[in-house]
Parts: C-alpha cells; sequence; structure tokens
C-alpha cells in the first residue's frame, strides 16, 4: 500500500495548482483505502508477481475520491472524516471540476495497463456508480422507498466498485473464471455490507469516530434501511415520524427519531443484513488457495461489520 500510495501522488500531478491542492487534500484525508486494498489483496490470492495492481489500485482509489467529491456536492455536505469537505474549503465548482480530472486521470491511468478486460470492467464499474448515485437523488425525501429499492441503490453506488476491485485483481492474475467469480461475488457483497455498516453508524455513531454528525443521513431526506425498517414495524405514530423526518429532510426530531428506530429493532436488523451479506462474500472464497492475501482478505470482511467508524 506504501507502492500505492506514491503511485497516488505521482498521479496526482497537475500543471494546475489548484487542481494539485484540491486532489491532494483528498486523498490525505484520512480514508481508509479499503478499495485499492482490494486490488492488491486479490492480485496477491492468485500469486501476481507484476506491478499493475498498483496502477489499478490507485485508479480505484481516484474514482472513489471522484464520487467523493461530487456526492458533497449534490449533498451539500460541511464535514467528512472529521474535516471540512473540499466544496466546504474551496466551492462547488472547483469541486465538480476536480473530480472530472481524477476520473479522466483515472481512464489514463487504465489505458496504460493496456487491458481490454480492465477497462471494460472500470468503465462499466463507473456507469453503474453514475446510475447509483442518481437513483439515490430520485429517492431523497421520499417515505416510500423500499428495502428492494434501498439494496438496489447502494449496490449500484457503492458495492460496484468495491466489486470492480476485488475482480481486477483476478484477471490481472489470469485467474480462472470460477477465481474470478468468487471475487467478484466477495467484492459486490462486501461492499453491501460496508455501506449498511455506514447507515448503522449514522444513527449509532460517535462522531469523533465516524467523521459524520448523527443523523446526516436523515439530514439529507436519504431513506436508509433502519428508517425503513423502522416504519415497517413501527405503530402508525411511530411511522408517520420517520415519514415526516424524511420528507423534509432535517433533524429537528432526531432524538423522536432515534428513539424509533432502537424501539423497533432497526439496528439489530440492520446488522444482520450486513452479516448475511459478509457470510455470503467469505463463502465465495473459501474455495481459493491458502495464503496471507485470503486472510487479510477474510479479516477484511470481519472488519467491515464489527467496525465503528
Amino acid at each position: 500500500m506504501g507502492v500505492v500510495d506514491e503511485v497516488i501522488r505521482q498521479k496526482l500531478h497537475s500543471h494546475v495548482a489548484l487542481i494539485r491542492q484540491i486532489s491532494e487534500y483528498i486523498i490525505n484525508s484520512g480514508g481508509k483505502r479499503l478499495r485499492p486494498a482490494l486490488v492488491v489483496l486479490s492480485a496477491g490470492s492468485f500469486g501476481y508477481n507484476g506491478q499493475h495492481h498498483y496502477s489499478l489500485a490507485a485508479v480505484v482509489e481516484f474514482i472513489h475520491t471522484a464520487t467523493l467529491l461530487h456526492d458533497d456536492v449534490v449533498d451539500e455536505s460541511e464535514m467528512r472524516r472529521n474535516s471540512e469537505t473540499a466544496n466546504a474549503l474551496f466551492g462547488n465548482a472547483a469541486s465538480v471540476l476536480v473530480g472530472d480530472f481524477l476520473y479522466s486521470r483515472a481512464f489514463q491511468m487504465m489505458v496504460e495497463v493496456d487491458n481490454m478486460r480492465v477497462m471494460q470492467v472500470l468503465a462499466d464499474a463507473t456507469n453503474t456508480i453514475a446510475e447509483g448515485e442518481v437513483l439515490q437523488l430520485l429517492n431523497c425525501r421520499d417515505p416510500e422507498v423500499d428495502e428492494e429499492n434501498y439494496l438496489r441503490v447502494i449496490r449500484f453506488k457503492t458495492a460496484k466498485l468495491f466489486e470492480a476491485a476485488s475482480r481486477l485483481g483476478a484477471i490481472i492474475s489470469n485467474a480462472t473464471p470460477e477465481q474470478e467469480k468468487a471475487m467478484t461475488v466477495y467484492g459486490m457483497h462486501l461492499g453491501t455490507a460496508f455501506q449498511l455498516i455506514d447507515d448503522v453508524l449514522d444513527y449509532s455513531g460517535d462522531n469523533q469516530d465516524t467523521g459524520k454528525n448523527l443523523g446526516d443521513d436523515l439530514a439529507e431526506g436519504k431513506p436508509t434501511l433502519p428508517l425503513i425498517y423502522a416504519i415497517q414495524k413501527g405503530n402508525p405514530e411511530q411511522a408517520n415520524l420517520i415519514r415526516e423526518a424524511i420528507k423534509n429532510g432535517g433533524i429537528d426530531n432526531l432524538d423522536a427519531v432515534l428513539k424509533v428506530i432502537q424501539t423497533t429493532g432497526a439496528l439489530d436488523y440492520a446488522r444482520q443484513c450486513a452479516q448475511t451479506e459478509i457470510n455470503i462474500a467469505i463463502s465465495a472464497i473459501e474455495p481459493l488457495p491458502a495464503s496471507e492475501h485470503k486472510d487479510c482478505l477474510l479479516q477484511l470482511a470481519e472488519f467491515s461489520v464489527s467496525r465503528n467508524y
């Protein structure tokens, strides 16, 4: 991962000072680097000996960072990872344009790898992520969103890049179709679980740990699984409270909403769903040969559901 970070620093170079400034601010702001780590671990699981996994790990991080820049503009967010967002510091226009730079730089690096299947997987992933962003936008302030539609959004918006990252390591290692499929399934379900826990932490986490304020999703009118479940299991008065909170997109009644979420067992349900996803992910890679890299993939799966940040 040290090599990956060096590639990231090299490829962030631009003759435009503001691009360098914003890109470095985001990249160095304390992200977990899970997605690039998946590329490295996946490739290592199949004994890859080349250099392309470093470049592709950086590509995946650039794509993720670009989505964060655009997300924060769309959501009008002011805090991420306990720091001001780029749009809060530099403005919306600069954030969107630097996000575009990161996308285009990622595609330049893909071409350098010179592998058509790699380009196909990443092109498809970025397109699916964009669809997920639009679906989420359509779902905002809509209290009638059901669990199926919610899961579709997170599989598109979040899990797709996890899936692509896991799959890339198999592709460049010339893994068998069965092994590539295993990594694809692992990444998709890992990413889904990861987002489910993010949504749980929005109503239960410590802002010093998560880098977000409690109820940020509710403030944006996002109907995430804890809210969807609370509407289903709450009494009519409780369900109406949650519906109105989603419609209004505010946190005026956050304490009351949190009480409903607790009394209906919504957080426990969401955690159970995340654990189910992780069980599928772990099962998918069980047939892979034993290795330190595989052990790390299994540990990463467990971390994704046990974490508090």
